[in-house]
């Protein structure tokens, strides 16, 4: 599992494993066969870890596959994997050998030894508690379990001796940073591109459009995270993660907009020295460590770091007053309990609304604000009651949305 520092005064306590590979010279370009379970196999997320499975097919063996509503790429995916279970929020007829099962069912399987948590949205949450109470590796990168019930899901693990590895690229920076340190950890730093309006003055983001929004400049993601990652919302969210994952307080976690997106994220230890991880943007890498960790494998379809060509690498504080998502997602994660549970919520609501065109781009904020300030919190809830709270935004978000179209 991810180390929760807070336990220990920020102290991590990550075992350096050694392996002659790790030196000069590479590897066999394989480990032991693994039984791999992957949830939203038709996001960007599940497309990109089935990319790594292809590279590795003497690796990883697919058991289960669980997607929304993209039934046809989805009958694709297990025509080619031929998984032994399916879960489909749609009608879909499995071929012979393949059971059809929920989320929680494909999740907690005996046989899977390694849970991919890709599904958007908090139908990430009761999977990944499932798989956690079963004892799995978790290959998280749904944000919105941990934002929504960190508490709960770091308790799980922690009962259940279950591990928990980070997909999103950020925190996949810090774990690595953090693999065989034994000292005081003083700071974090989770870095952002800014989005694709990040210089655009307050008068032009008011008329940002949703396929404008769509563009990413870096990075390819689903529809969610792109737009998430325009308002800075998506670092107010990683900043909630990084919180439970590292056990480091939300006041040593800090933000700094890095357009190269080369730097994933840094961490400052007691002494003042700082380590950084560096890497092409791409969602493979991090994918592929947390599906084949303690190991580096060599995969030639990634893309390789000269900084020779990138050129300069620059940093600047996140402006908070023309991005007030990040500053709104701050403010709930010092409020704790049931707030960031419901900062999710009304975030999709408003990020919804505004891919359909019923909102404009400044609003998503409006909307979420709004719905926070009306929000009276629980201070440690538990699964019930932040489902609750969940379902209560979601209504309030909507009706502020409306008031927002007229």
């Amino acid at each position: 599992m991810v180390n929760n520092a807070a336990a220990s005064g920020y102290r991590t306590t990550h075992r350096m494993v050694y392996h002659r590979d790790h030196f000069y010279g590479g590897g066999s370009g394989r480990i032991a066969m693994k039984n791999l379970v992957i949830l939203g196999s038709t996001g960007s997320i599940g497309r990109q870890t089935l990319d790594v499975v292809r590279t590795f097919p003497d690796s990883f063996r697919v058991i289960g596959l669980a997607a929304g509503r993209n039934r046809r790429l989805l009958a694709k995916q297990v025509a080619e994997f031929r998984p032994e279970l399916v879960s489909s929020l749609t009608r879909f007829e499995p071929p012979r050998g393949t059971r059809m099962v929920s989320l929680e069912e494909i999740a907690a399987d005996d046989r899977a030894e390694l849970v991919v948590v890709a599904t958007a949205g908090k139908a990430g949450l009761t999977p990944t508690l499932a798989a956690l109470r079963a004892g799995k590796t978790v290959a998280l990168a749904n944000k919105e379990a941990l934002v929504m019930a960190g508490e709960l899901i770091m308790a799980e693990a922690r009962k259940h001796r279950a591990s928990i590895r980070p997909v999103d690229s950020e925190h996949s920076a810090v774990w690595q940073c953090l693999t065989g340190e034994k000292n005081r950890v003083k700071r974090l730093f989770l870095t952002a591109s800014g989005g694709p309006f990040y210089r655009y003055p307050a008068s032009r983001l008011a008329k940002v459009t949703p396929q404008q929004a769509l563009k990413h400049p870096t990075w390819k993601m689903g529809k969610k995270v792109t737009i998430d990652s325009a308002t800075l919302m998506n670092k107010g969210l990683e900043v909630i993660e990084a919180h439970w994952l590292f056990g480091i307080p939300v006041e040593n976690i800090g933000v700094t907009v890095h357009p190269q997106s080369i730097i994933h994220a840094l961490v400052e230890f007691a002494d003042g020295s700082v380590k950084a991880q560096m890497a092409m943007p791409d969602m493979r890498l991090p994918i592929q460590y947390a599906l084949t960790y303690p190991r580096r494998l060599p995969n030639a379809t990634l893309p390789g770091l000269d900084l020779t060509r990138t050129g300069s690498l620059t940093f600047e504080s996140p402006d908070l007053d023309r991005f007030p998502c990040l500053r709104l997602a701050l403010s709930a994660a010092r409020a704790g309990g049931t707030h960031p549970a419901v900062l999710c919520a009304a975030d999709e609501v408003a990020v919804d609304s505004f891919l359909k065109g019923r909102i404009g781009f400044t609003a998503i904020p409006a909307v979420v604000y709004d719905v926070l300030e009306q929000h009276e919190g629980v201070a440690h809830p538990d699964l019930d009651q932040i489902f609750a709270a969940d379902e209560w935004a979601r209504q309030v978000a909507a009706q502020a949305a409306r008031r927002v179209c007229r």
